[in-house]
């Protein structure tokens, strides 16, 4: 598509608009998906409490989500007086926008990425860590207590948990031996007894899948670990001097990059677009089909976790991430390095 506005329009332009389309491809969806896996996420948690959950606005209440955008969107924007107007203004723009910036390297199939970059992973990691300046922003341009008491928790949550993925995600650039995302799907391919796709069925990556995805919970401020937003300690945390649009944009925010995780944890540890079993008809589903159906599957888990795990204190929620998760992604990748090691130098048989 790029070779033909190029073609059309001339290099810069053909390049700028062609560009332009495929950012509207995934952004458009994006928020389209947001507003229904918000609808799923009430559904989920309804079930799990035997009750029915949205069911009035439109039929079986797949409408809801965009009656509740139209209704905080007809609302007044409140600024408090006493808040820093500016950075109070931009810091749900900053997290809302980061939460799209990441996409922008997550394929979607073979050859179905915008960005296809040999440094996709660590662009994730890079723009995955700029979220928590928008809550810390909204926390202190607030000019209240608990929207600041949020902010320091966010920001030492954040930090201590992306610490553990930078150790966790070591081992997989280590076997699959590029930092390309489409290189590190294809490296899963037949990886286990040459017919299982996925890093996350050889048993010396799967504690890191499972650990990955715990972290993933904290980064996203997801319950068990939403110490941000605790309601019994602080109101509705950096969220509780924002109406209107402005508290949309965290709304969707969160959840963009909850689809995000959900989409790094199918990438990085479950084959991406792959199918679970390496075998011919299986590839006759689309790829994107099976990325989509692993993101929704890591959806329900996240579901199911805030439906049914109590939160965590804060000391509980810190020792985890700094006693617990970070010791044991050291060990594993002096354990995935040397196995390799061994490995490359023929001193395993297997």
């Amino acid at each position: 598509m790029t070779a033909w506005f190029q073609g059309l329009l001339g290099a810069g332009w053909g390049w700028f608009i062609a560009t332009l389309i495929l950012i509207l491809l995934i952004a458009l969806p994006l928020m389209l998906a947001v507003a229904m896996i918000i609808y799923v996420d009430r559904k989920i948690w309804a079930a799990m409490a035997l009750r029915r959950g949205p069911n009035v606005v439109g039929p079986f209440g797949l409408l809801q989500s965009f009656a509740d955008g139209l209704k905080v969107f007809l609302k007044e924007t409140i600024i408090p007086s006493s808040a820093n107007r500016g950075l109070f203004l931009i810091a749900p723009i900053i997290t809302f926008t980061v939460a799209l910036l990441a996409w922008a390297v997550i394929p979607f199939g073979a050859g179905v990425v915008l960005a296809n970059i040999n440094v996709g992973l660590l662009y994730l990691l890079a723009v995955s860590s700029l979220g928590v300046y928008g809550i810390i922003i909204a926390g202190w341009a607030s000019n209240s207590k608990y929207p600041f008491y949020s902010a320091l928790r966010a920001a030492a949550q954040m930090v201590s948990y992306e610490v553990s993925i930078g150790f966790i995600l070591i081992p997989v650039v280590l076997w699959a031996g590029t930092f390309n995302l489409s290189g590190i799907v294809e490296a899963q391919r037949a990886h286990i007894f040459a017919t299982i796709n996925g890093f996350g069925f050889n048993p010396l990556l799967f504690p890191l899948a499972v650990m990955f995805l715990i972290s993933a919970m904290a980064e996203t401020a997801r319950a068990p670990f939403d110490l941000t937003e605790a309601e019994s300690e602080l109101v509705a945390g950096y969220q509780t001097e924002y109406s209107s649009m402005s508290f949309a944009l965290f709304w969707l925010g969160e959840y963009g990059n909850v689809l995000l995780m959900c989409g790094m944890n199918a990438v990085l540890f479950w084959g991406g677009w792959l199918p679970p079993i390496d075998w011919a008809p299986l590839y006759a589903v689309p790829g994107i089909i099976w990325f989509f159906i692993k993101i929704f599957a890591f959806f329900f888990v996240f579901s199911w976790v805030k439906a049914t795990v109590p939160r965590f204190r804060y000391d509980q929620l810190m020792r985890l991430g700094w006693k617990i998760f970070l010791p044991i992604s050291l060990i594993w990748v002096f354990l995935v390095s040397g196995y390799l090691m061994l490995k490359t130098q023929g001193m395993l048989p297997w």
